[in-house]
């Protein structure tokens, strides 16, 4: 990609390979257009001032060598650092986990509390506890995560060059919902030093039998008066989860099929999917434990940016379903309960990639 691609639209992200190529053809056809407009300015200028203008590029081109070398040497400090960072990390993992103890707990400490001291082994809740304190990703975690969230043993994250990006993986304990010990999440990005997100892939995840949490199982009631052995209706329909971000939005392989309000949604989609990304990276963990006490909380965050975060009442003909789980309470006040958490569903959860549904298994 040439230096050009840093002038591309944040838009281009949701474009092809083809598409975006032929963007940045365009982006060079109008900077050589520009620049035969300056070749004609440097023209009308005095010699004087052509010759001031002239010492003001040599200047730019030894600020552009110097960025240059800036460039390289922030990229080496910060793989030496993020080594220098490792143990502290490991030595995190031990103690929240309960793999090692700190100093200064004795016996007395615990004296006639051993059964709760068994159930308190490390920092219970730790990442979960993390992740929710901070607004944006708080958003993102429903009542029905944080139950799976509880088995996050750490995250971590690390640079990849082939192609330029990110990587985050999250590392649970056996957990009754999915089979996966890690869940990773890769971002690839245009340039390095750019944050426009080309696309970005998540695990597969293998969930257990009736554990789905990113798909929701409803369950029709059959009309009053009508014969009891009609069989049920059954539907699934995607839901909020955090854990949706394993499964991000795509790019349609037909590029027929991308019009402006596509390329506008998935951009939004885009955004919001690395916005997620590199908070975790840049915030959750470095500083982890201070997200755990709500000492990192910023004191300018909005409480609420849109006014109201519920959409309820969207779809009218769902009302006739109810969530599975509820199924074996069931009468004629179950209506007034159904599609619990329906609510909190958003767009962003609908579009992304009905192509590639989540794999989950259904009981």
């Amino acid at each position: 990609m040439s230096d050009h691609s840093a002038d591309l639209p944040a838009a281009a992200a949701a474009l092809s390979a083809e598409d975006r190529a032929g963007l940045v053809n365009a982006l060079k056809d109008k900077l050589q257009l520009l620049a035969g407009e300056h070749v004609d300015i440097l023209e009308t200028l005095s010699p004087k001032v052509k010759q001031r203008v002239e010492v003001l590029k040599v200047l730019q081109s030894e600020h552009d060598e110097l960025e240059t070398k800036f460039l390289e040497e922030r990229a080496q400090l910060e793989a030496k650092y993020q080594k220098l960072y490792e143990p502290l990390y490991t030595k995190r993992f031990e103690i929240v986990n309960g793999i090692i103890e700190v100093g200064g707990i004795t016996d007395e400490t615990v004296l006639g509390e051993e059964n709760k001291a068994a159930e308190e082994k490390g920092v219970p809740n730790f990442w979960l506890t993390a992740l929710k304190t901070h607004e944006t990703l708080a958003e993102e975690i429903t009542e029905r995560d944080e139950e799976a969230l509880k088995y996050l043993k750490d995250i971590k994250w690390c640079k990849i060059n082939n192609p330029k990006g990110f990587k985050l993986d999250f590392y649970f304990d056996s957990n009754p919902y999915f089979r996966n010990s890690v869940l990773t999440k890769t971002y690839h990005m245009i340039e390095d030093d750019d944050p426009i997100l080309e696309k970005s892939i998540g695990t597969v995840i293998e969930w257990n039998p009736g554990k789905c949490l990113v798909l929701k199982v409803l369950k029709k009631k059959p009309k009053k008066g009508s014969k009891n052995d009609r069989p049920p209706i059954i539907k699934t329909e995607k839901c909020e989860s955090f854990f949706n971000i394993f499964n991000p939005p795509q790019i349609p392989e037909d590029d027929d099929e991308i019009d402006d309000d596509i390329v506008e949604e998935l951009q939004n989609l885009m955004e919001h999917d690395y916005d997620i990304g590199s908070t975790i990276r840049d915030k959750i963990i470095p500083h982890a434990v201070s997200w755990f006490t709500g000492e990192a909380v910023e004191s300018d965050f909005d409480t609420d940016e849109d006014g109201d975060g519920d959409e309820e009442g969207e779809d009218d003909d769902e009302d006739e379903y109810d969530d599975e789980d509820d199924d074996d309470d069931e009468d004629d006040d179950d209506e007034e309960e159904e599609d619990e958490g329906k609510g909190k569903s958003k767009s962003k959860t609908l579009s992304a990639s009905t192509e590639h549904p989540p794999d989950c298994t259904q009981q």
